[in-house]
């Protein structure tokens, strides 16, 4: 008989911190409706919003985008490190850089090299870190996160900004309710489905941002070579490399892009290679492939049913493919250098 495997310490932390998100993610929303209000005064008055972030950090910004440019605000992500090398002017915008620790490389280079930073603001897990010094900051519940992979962080960022679209004028009770009623979907199929893959592609339309996040974790904690393209993306000219040893993760929730999702899961389907799609769109599922079916949601909404599940499945894969997952061995959890 063959002993059960150990579960890696670096899981263990992540299990932790995945115990407690819902609940700090709720406090953050909570405790930061003040400062909100004012990131949110300065974003009407502007207009024009940059998300500023590395990581995980980033991958929040970009699922966020397409919410804000939903009230009319000219909203653009970019890579910190990015507007360090090719600055975009930020002249009469609204910035929010987010840092879970507040303190990487980027932070600190990007605030030692630039001058004004009346319309800045900051999202971070730790209030007396650097970034937390330095600009008026919404800051998430429960602390530094300590496991490897963005979990904890990445629910209680997404917690932060629903509170700031909130005191744009979003209504926040479908997206609360996700996160203090969490669905139980099974992830068994998934993981199966990806059994033998040599890599994973994730993709979206309106949730793209969730799927980066996602791939992000996949290759943080598999070491495979996980990543994201856009749908669109994916579909100009990437499509040839699919086959049986890629796998394909979709993100559909219940908004106009979700009939251009189905319609590259057909394509997947037909290549033959593994598909597993992130389901909230209320629409049929699409035959061939594994879907993890959620209730109706778009925007936040649909981000905090989907999010936790996803996160399982890519513990759920490293822990299937490494023996240590959750221990980096390249990397560390605050990124010091550039």
């Amino acid at each position: 008989m063959t002993a059960e495997k150990n579960r890696p310490a670096g899981l263990l932390a992540i299990d932790r911190e995945m115990a407690r998100q819902h609940t700090d993610a709720l406090a953050s929303f909570e405790s930061n409706r003040e400062t909100a209000a004012k990131v949110a005064a300065s974003i009407r008055k502007n207009g024009r919003l940059v998300l500023l972030g590395m990581g995980a950090s980033h991958a929040v910004a970009r699922a966020v985008e397409p919410l804000y440019r939903a009230h009319g605000i000219d909203a653009i992500a970019l890579p910190l490190s990015e507007q360090l090398g090719q600055p975009l002017p930020l002249d009469g915008r609204t910035v929010i850089v987010t840092s879970q620790s507040g303190e990487s490389a980027e932070v600190l280079r990007w605030f030692a090299e630039t001058g004004d930073h009346a319309e800045t603001f900051g999202l971070t897990l730790e209030a007396g870190s650097f970034l937390g010094r330095t600009v008026p900051c919404l800051v998430g519940a429960g602390g530094t996160e300590l496991a490897f992979a963005a979990t904890r962080s990445l629910t209680v960022t997404f917690a932060l900004h629903l509170a700031i679209l909130a005191a744009l004028g979003d209504d926040p009770a479908a997206a609360l309710a996700a996160l203090k009623m969490p669905e139980t979907v099974a992830t068994d199929a998934a993981l199966a489905a990806l059994g033998t893959v040599a890599t994973v592609v994730t993709s979206g339309r309106s949730l793209q941002g969730v799927a980066e996040a996602l791939a992000l974790g996949l290759t943080e904690l598999s070491r495979l070579p996980c990543y994201s393209l856009e749908g669109g993306q994916l579909r100009h000219g990437p499509m040839e490399m699919l086959g049986p040893k890629i796998g394909i993760v979709l993100f559909r929730g219940k908004d106009p892009t979700a009939d251009l999702v189905t319609a590259m899961a057909l394509s997947v389907v037909e290549t033959g290679a593994p598909l597993i799609v992130f389901d909230a769109s209320g629409m049929p599922p699409v035959t061939g492939a594994v879907t993890l079916s959620f209730k109706p949601a778009s925007g936040l909404a649909a981000v905090f049913a989907m999010l936790p599940v996803a996160q399982r499945l890519m513990i759920a894969f490293a822990d299937s493919r490494v023996d240590n997952a959750g221990t980096p061995v390249r990397t560390t959890k605050i990124t010091r250098s550039e």
